[in-house]
């Protein structure tokens, strides 16, 4: 890599921190925007990975005018950070427009992909449409009737990361259900640190998005990768202790409010697996619906393994007891709120 090259990287990596924290301050500042939002700009997936249920094969890209109104809504509530996810992002034709016009209002772009798209070319386009952060989990070190999302495949995508990505990249290893070697996370994840990555580890949930406890040999890669790297947002993850060791976490999930999850058809739902919850088009969504969802405490919130909810809850968790309660849980109905008496507000 040329000299310029590096320090052009050290720049960009400057300005990226001092730009996240000074948006991560705003949000300790003040409960009245929200910090994360994930947004869908195509449902369908090149892969078909059987453990997860955010994905189809036949959606068509949302149309960029969309994308934009939907991006602009979000703007208007203050939003600190977006990230793109999917399905499988990098199959919508008009991804560098999105990201784009992220940055043009503001907002930190972020993206979630399984990285098979990935080229040269293609990521030299991410960096020049202004890609701040780049998630991939790679799954296994050989793919399986689980997962393609293997080392084997994806390690040639990361040396190009390596070679050419501005943006910060975070790998993510996975523990849990449907992983048949759990020492491959380790794999995955010493390789990562290696290429100057970031590594971070995920335990699987189940398709309602709930705790799956882990066995011992896995809490203890667990504990490893938690040691390995560099520090970055996404390695606030103290919770997940709790989720290894299989106890329920005592948070307060703000979903709905600091963390919105948009589908591909524009509507807000709590998170990817509380999909259908408001269920309210984006456009309409108001300040009064966040402000009654940061108070609101939901009923599937102790065994949640959503990483990016909990890690935006972790800047609310200290004030604001929730004094009203959903019945929402796994495979509930929709939730009903109800007023929780002085005694039972702080549990």
């Amino acid at each position: 890599m040329s000299f310029r090259k590096k320090m052009r990287r050290r720049a960009n990596a400057l300005r990226r921190t001092l730009r996240t924290w000074r948006k991560l301050g705003k949000g300790v500042v003040s409960t009245e925007h929200v910090v994360l939002a994930h947004i869908i700009p195509i449902r369908r997936c090149n892969l078909s990975c059987t453990y997860c249920n955010e994905y189809d094969k036949h959606s068509a890209p949302v149309p960029l005018a969309d994308m934009k109104r939907r991006l602009d809504y979000l703007a208007s509530f203050g939003t600190s950070i977006i990230t793109i996810s999917g399905g499988e992002p990098l199959l919508h034709p008009e991804l560098d427009d999105v990201i784009a016009h992220i940055r043009s209002r503001d907002m930190i772009a972020g993206m979630i992909t399984n990285g098979y798209l990935l080229t040269g070319e293609r990521i030299e386009r991410l960096n020049r449409a202004g890609l701040e952060y780049l998630q991939i989990s790679i799954d296994n070190v050989m793919p399986d009737d689980v997962s393609k999302k293997s080392l084997k495949v994806l390690d040639q995508k990361l040396r190009l990361l390596a070679e050419h990505a501005e943006f910060h990249v975070n790998i993510n290893s996975v523990l849990g259900s449907g992983v048949k070697n759990p020492e491959d996370a380790l794999t995955v994840a010493h390789r990562a640190v290696e290429l100057g990555f970031t590594s971070t580890v995920g335990i699987l949930h189940d398709g309602n998005g709930q705790l799956k406890p882990i066995g011992k040999r896995e809490r203890e890669i667990f504990g490893e990768i938690m040691k390995l790297g560099k520090r970055s947002f996404t390695r606030i993850n103290g919770f997940q202790w709790d989720i290894a060791d299989g106890r329920e976490h005592n948070w307060r999930c703000r979903a709905g409010s600091r963390y919105l999850y948009v589908c591909e058809d524009g509507l807000v739902h709590y998170c990817s697996q509380q999909r259908g919850y408001p269920g309210v088009p984006i456009g309409q969504y108001t300040k009064e619906m966040r402000q009654r969802e940061f108070l609101t405490r939901k009923g599937c919130a102790p065994r949640c393994t959503i990483s990016c909810v909990q890690q935006v809850a972790t800047i609310d968790n200290w004030r604001a007891p929730q004094t009203l309660l959903s019945t929402l849980g796994p495979g509930s109905a929709p939730p009903e709120l109800v007023q929780l008496s002085g005694a039972n507000r702080d549990r």
